[in-house]
């Protein structure tokens, strides 16, 4: 998958496995490029050469996200063209495999010698992406029968091809390609981990198509909903790409198959994050509900159980990231698994109630309430730091991250004029994802069968506490924040956007919020901004100060919507998604926050992952907020209220998951719901210009 607008770096995705190279299919070790694993850069150099000289690479034709070909001609010093054609067939996963064709289209035959020269530095993945890997002649190279081994301590890669020769840094093959016929070979790199290799995922004596992968990647686009009808052919691609991306940023354990989780981004996030695969995995509900469950699964087990500064665990805590690199990064504190956010923890206990509210069985969820219930003692004991009933936070270690929330940069919280908060610092959206926890927790209560009053009064309590404090009645807006000092941190943000999300805003307060993120300083053409442009430390090729993140934009729509302001939601989705034709379908982790009248297509930001989870879910997301789709299986009800720009009608989606069943939906002139198990009704609240009518719902249902 060509990720840059020239095509010049090739990323391919599989898990926990990823390999970035160049356009031609080497990989080189300046620079960040390189096939990885768990963490770890297990091929540095991988350069395919004929008779010594280098192929001219043709084109890259991609498949799935795993699979591409790079395509190339030998030149052997002929004369006039060459007519020898290199064809590299690559898969990633556990390692990487390759399938090399040498093709002749000329009338005699011509031999030649191709070499495979690879190296593996075993670097961790934050030393290649910082440019940080310093030489080391440590690492080991043996020679045997059956390949070539590499490795440095517990990391090893054993790299072996069909009728091929060793040496300690290359695979070397002599081969005679007859006229007008073809030759051909297959090399593998799989990983070594104490001393055993990883089991390949493209096994040589399985064909390709009956591989783990391909069939996981089938079975994805067989259970998905597919889009039967649409008034917009780009909208289509997009929400087509976005499906198969998050297909490949899928992590299965090899432990526990059934737990599938969403990896946060390619190339340098293949792992999993709390809030990323969190969010995302929410956002992608209406596609597939199991990376959801996966993950508050996944989560619950490596819950915090001490208090461990080093890694900012504390028990009922939810991880922020888990490593697995032979090196751990030093920004992890030491250790695998990294703790040190704020929003992690309660949007855990969100997931969870969606969860619920999409029909996921009720032993699972009584299952996982007792994780749900210590997030919920965290946030009182540890996330309230000082007793005021807002979560605050400040890095138990120096090698943690300053700032704790989504736009975790260092400079991501700041005043109006530019000044950098200091922590402890309590965020708006946090006390909209705690509120949001509270509502959410409620809801469970009233699935299983309990009182929900608690928690109702909790979140009411809360609501009022935010409202108080943190409305800025003189600028009319939020603060972003509270500092260490707790003085209101006055930035006009996003942030302020995942509040109305949440529902925490207070209805007379919500037109003043909604009036700003769409006001020419905060809303671009192709999103929102993080950060007004009249703000102090505004910069539109920054990473949270200025730029355009496709999710953020997304949650911004959804809260809008929930607000009833409808058009205001209308024109940033809509903006979202010409973002994404843009791309070509493909949102990238973000964009820079330049105006849509300076510049007619959006400007990319340097470094952005791509794909990335939350992005690629964003497009699903929006379409739901488009929708007004709100299950609430509990209930035995499902609320669809669309509100679709006319360019995006008509349009049917088959196989949407809802409470075990398959559903279909379709809005025209009309909407339909088809598929719902008996015991669920359909309530359809039609805005002007709909009528409706119902298709297999409950005959007691009426227009």
């Amino acid at each position: 998958m060509p990720s840059g607008p020239g095509g010049g770096i090739v990323t391919l995705v599989n898990g926990t496995s990823f390999c970035v190279c160049g356009h031609d299919g080497d990989i080189h070790p300046a620079g960040p490029q390189g096939t990885f694993y768990l963490d770890t850069r297990i091929v540095s150099r991988w350069r395919v050469l004929l008779n010594g000289a280098p192929v001219e690479p043709i084109t890259v034709v991609p498949g799935e996200p795993f699979r591409t070909t790079f395509l190339g001609r030998a030149h052997l010093g002929q004369h006039g063209e060459s007519s020898l054609l290199v064809e590299r067939t690559r898969y990633v996963g556990a390692g990487m495999r390759e399938d090399v064709v040498l093709r002749n289209y000329g009338p005699a035959d011509v031999a030649v010698t191709l070499t495979v020269h690879v190296q593996a530095d075993f670097a961790d993945l934050f030393e290649v992406k910082e440019d940080r890997v310093r030489p080391d002649d440590r690492h080991a190279a043996e020679v045997r029968g059956d390949g070539l081994r590499l490795s440095r301590r517990s990391r090893g890669l054993w790299v072996s091809g069909e009728h091929a020769e060793y040496a300690l840094d290359r695979l070397t093959f002599h081969v005679l390609v007859p006229a007008r016929g073809e030759w051909s070979t297959r090399v593998v790199a799989r990983p070594v981990v104490d001393g055993e290799p990883a089991p390949p995922l493209f096994p040589l004596d399985h064909p390709v198509e009956q591989s783990a992968p391909v069939l996981r990647a089938r079975r994805w686009h067989e259970m998905g909903p597919v889009l039967r009808v649409f008034g917009d052919p780009a909208l289509m691609r997009t929400l087509r790409q976005s499906r198969e991306d998050l297909g490949a940023l899928r992590i299965f354990d090899p432990d526990r198959p059934e737990d599938v989780v969403l990896a946060a981004g390619a190339p340098w996030f293949m792992t999993l994050f709390g809030r990323d695969s969190i969010l995302s995995s929410l956002m992608a509900l209406a596609l597939d509900p199991s990376p959801a469950l996966g993950t508050v699964q996944t989560l619950a087990r490596h819950q915090g159980q001490v208090v461990e500064p080093n890694s900012e665990e504390e028990p009922g805590r939810i991880p922020h990231e888990m490593r697995f690199g032979a090196d751990v990064s030093l920004a992890l504190g030491g250790r695998n698994i990294y703790y040190g956010t704020a929003d992690a923890t309660p949007l855990f206990v969100v997931l969870l109630g969606e969860l619920s509210r999409w029909g996921i069985e009720r032993e699972q969820v009584e299952a996982l309430l007792p994780h749900a219930d210590r997030a919920l003692e965290w946030v009182d004991r540890y996330g309230d730091r000082d007793g005021d009933g807002f979560v605050e936070y400040q890095r138990a270690t120096e090698r943690g991250l300053v700032n704790q929330g989504w736009k975790d940069s260092w400079d991501g919280v700041n005043f109006a004029d530019g000044t950098i908060a200091r922590s402890p610092i309590a965020l708006c959206e946090v006390q909209g994802y705690v509120y949001a926890a509270f509502r959410a927790r409620a809801g469970l209560a009233r699935a299983t069968g309990a009182d929900p009053r608690y928690w109702d009064e909790r979140a009411a309590e809360l609501k009022k506490r935010f409202n108080d404090t943190f409305w800025l009645p003189a600028q009319g807006r939020y603060a972003v924040a509270l500092d260490h000092e707790k003085r209101p941190v006055d930035a006009v943000t996003s942030n302020v956007g995942h509040c109305l999300w949440t529902g925490i805003v207070d209805d007379d307060k919500a037109s003043h919020v909604a009036s700003s993120l769409l006001s020419p300083e905060m809303f671009t053409g192709w999103g929102v901004r993080t950060l007004a442009s009249d703000m102090g430390a505004y910069n539109p090729m920054s990473y949270h100060n200025g730029s355009v993140w496709p999710h953020d934009s997304a949650i911004v729509a959804a809260g809008l919507m929930r607000y009833g302001f409808v058009e205001h939601a209308q024109r940033v989705a809509t903006a979202v998604f010409d973002a994404a034709d843009a791309f070509g379908g493909r949102l990238p982790e973000l964009l820079c926050g330049f105006d849509r009248a300076s510049y007619a297509r959006p400007v990319p930001y340097p470094t952005s992952c791509s794909p990335q989870a939350w992005a690629s879910a964003a497009p699903v997301h929006l379409l739901r907020v488009l929708l007004r789709l709100e299950p609430s299986v509990p209930d035995g009800e499902v609320r669809l209220a669309p509100a679709l720009p006319g360019a995006f009608l008509p349009l049917a989606i088959d196989n949407v998951p809802l409470a075990g069943a398959r559903v279909t939906v379709e809005v025209d002139t009309e909407v339909r719901v088809a598929g719902l198990p008996d015991e669920i009704s359909a309530v359809h609240d039609v805005p002007t210009g709909f009528t409706a009518r119902a298709t297999g719902i409950r005959p007691e249902w009426s227009s």
